[in-house]
């Protein structure tokens, strides 16, 4: 069965796309308010056990507040991803026209290993180019994967996280073109499992499979109001995201399942999670779903 790690995503910026992100963080959502958030929930994780910390370049600041709350003792008994390929370009302002850009060339890829080697104080154990599709380039540019290559050889597993309603076709086309990739970060949850046959693929080739987006940004969760997901929680006794949670653990093919999580409750709940059995009733079509999402403002 699948751990629960913590990622930063909602925590290193100011601005996100989950439901009631702005009203989760301190009003001014200053860079020292998101540092202190941040290492406060970093320290109620790591005191519950938990064990895996995810990160990427265009989370804001979130490599350093990670890098600031580490210490050589945490270090060795913790596991850290982080993800290259999109620059943080919103400035610290949560009303942004534009919060990230992508770009999974060399040049990124050079520019940025050595600003999350700064930021954490050292390599992540997972490094993965961020939301990869089955169109990108990288899977062809020889270059850049001979460079990964390289870094792979050097102890640093690589690999790819996924998004949009073809991430199953992107990761089979990952598995089978030859890349030194050996690790997936997907969105997977009880609305969106379209993954789930390619994320069990990637399992048994040895991959280590890593679910975001657990929670559909807020939408299983209470946030999102009266819900035939939420009712059926509310029938069972249950948050509905400790439900959804639950039934992404439940997965025999993860590993990590994130919490993205921005206050001690929603953490707390988290990791309270219960599993109610597959909840495919709930399921939509991945297209329907990532309309849905993208439709999500930046607050």
């Amino acid at each position: 069965m699948a751990t629960i790690g913590l990622g930063l995503a909602a925590l290193g910026r100011p601005g996100y796309i989950n439901l009631g992100h702005d009203e989760d963080l301190p009003p001014a959502r200053a860079v020292e308010d998101l540092r202190a958030r941040t290492h406060e929930l970093l320290e109620q994780a790591w005191q519950a056990g938990v064990r895996y910390f995810d990160a990427a370049r265009s989370y804001g600041l979130a490599e350093e507040f990670l890098g600031e709350w580490l210490t050589p003792e945490r270090r060795t008994e913790l596991t850290v991803g982080s993800k290259w390929g999109y620059t943080y370009v919103a400035g610290w302002r949560h009303d942004a026209q534009t919060h990230e850009v992508k770009d999974h060339s060399l040049a990124t890829f050079e520019r940025q290993w050595p600003e999350t080697l700064r930021a954490l104080g050292g390599s992540p154990d997972f490094y993965l180019v961020h939301s990869l599709t089955s169109d990108s380039p990288a899977l062809e540019d020889k270059r850049l994967l001979d460079r990964l290559r390289e870094l792979a050889d050097s102890g640093v597993r690589v690999g790819l996280s996924t998004s949009g309603p073809r991430q199953g076709e992107t990761l089979r086309k990952a598995l089978s073109s030859g890349t030194p990739f050996s690790a997936v970060q997907a969105t997977w949850n009880v609305l969106e499992t379209s993954a789930g046959p390619a994320l069990a693929e990637a399992h048994d080739a040895g991959w280590f499979v890593v679910v975001k987006e657990a929670v559909a940004n807020g939408r299983l969760t209470a946030r999102a109001g009266e819900t035939p997901f939420n009712e059926f929680a509310r029938q069972h006794g249950a948050a509905p995201d400790s439900l959804a949670i639950g039934a992404a653990v439940a997965q025999p093919w993860a590993d990590v399942v994130l919490s993205g999580a921005t206050t001690a409750e929603q953490l707390s709940s988290n990791l309270a999670y219960r599993t109610d059995g597959p909840l495919t009733e709930f399921t939509q079509q991945p297209e329907q779903y990532w309309t849905e999402r993208s439709a999500l403002p930046w607050i």
